[in-house]
């Protein structure tokens, strides 16, 4: 299948339901340098990837921007994170200034903990960010470290969402699972949560979460596809539940860093048994349009 191809399949999904294109919460842009190490881990197949993962969308930033808007993506994100101290202020900066390029971007930053991440946090919610990314597993913290309580209660008060991997998947960490971040929710019942891949594969514990609270979403990224079926397939039992959600799912791709399409993802979602055209309009655009505030009518 050519570019056009794909992009014209892809258009075409969404066209039918009637929306006016995709908001995608979780997709990467990260500086070069940063970007180069992650597709060689991948290419590597580390230990937190496990297998062969080839890079579907492996070319330059200004392609990959153009890719998004060819599938017509109307809003999408710069999921960027530390891996160690000393890098989210740096990496925020970053973010900040590709999203002031790139105005289809949700302006992203992140954190770390460590003693200066109040600090940065709160003035990233100053300078108009919409969107956190924490990534429990590639970090190797834990969410509820006191060196964070200060950013969460930020987070929390200023109602922007987080993008969190904290499911156990592809491969466990320390500080993975529901547990911490249901302590989490605890202490801040309002933060704002994407659960990034269902959750997977603690899919179902997470989807308790969401359904307990009106602040917790769940993203799709991976989840539903052939290549996380064959080790970590969403239980059928969860499916009337999966349903029941349907206001607090959003769609996420983790372009560019897949082994297959962007149509494969989207067809995984719009293929999953039982669901209506109401709850793919509200999955793809509407939900994330209301949890961002954007002014994107799907009519």
């Amino acid at each position: 299948m050519t570019d056009t191809d794909e992009a014209d399949a892809v258009r075409r999904i969404w066209s039918e339901l009637g929306l006016p294109g995709i908001i995608d919460v979780h997709t990467h842009f990260m500086p070069k340098s940063v970007m180069d190490k992650v597709w060689n881990y991948f290419d590597s197949a580390g230990p937190l990837v496990g297998r062969p993962w080839p890079i579907t969308y492996r070319t330059d930033e200004a392609h990959r921007v153009e890719t998004l808007r060819a599938f017509g993506v109307r809003r999408f994100t710069s999921l960027v994170y530390p891996h160690k101290p000393d890098m989210a202020a740096w990496l925020n900066q970053w973010a900040a200034q590709f999203a002031s390029q790139t105005p289809d971007c949700l302006s992203t930053a992140t954190f770390y903990p460590e003693l200066g991440a109040p600090d940065y946090v709160s003035a990233a919610i100053d300078a108009g960010t919409r969107v956190f990314k924490a990534h429990i597993q590639v970090g190797d913290y834990d969410p509820n470290d006191p060196l964070l309580e200060g950013v969460w209660a930020a987070i929390a008060d200023s109602g922007t969402p987080v993008v969190i991997h904290c499911g156990s998947g592809p491969q466990p960490g320390r500080f993975t699972g529901p547990e911490p971040i249901r302590r989490l929710l605890r202490r801040h019942p309002r933060l704002r949560l994407i659960i990034a891949h269902m959750g997977m594969p603690e899919y179902g514990e997470f989807l308790d979460m969401c359904l307990d609270s009106q602040a917790v979403h769940l993203d799709t990224t991976m989840a539903f596809t052939a290549f996380i079926d064959e080790s970590m397939p969403f239980p059928a039992e969860h499916e009337p539940r999966l349903r029941a959600a349907g206001e607090r799912i959003v769609f996420g791709s983790d372009f560019p860093n897949i082994p297959y399409g962007y149509l494969d993802a989207l067809r995984a979602v719009t293929g999953l048994p039982g669901v209506d055209e109401k709850w793919l309009r509200g999955a793809l655009h509407d939900n994330a349009a209301r949890l961002f505030a954007l002014a994107l009518p799907s009519d």
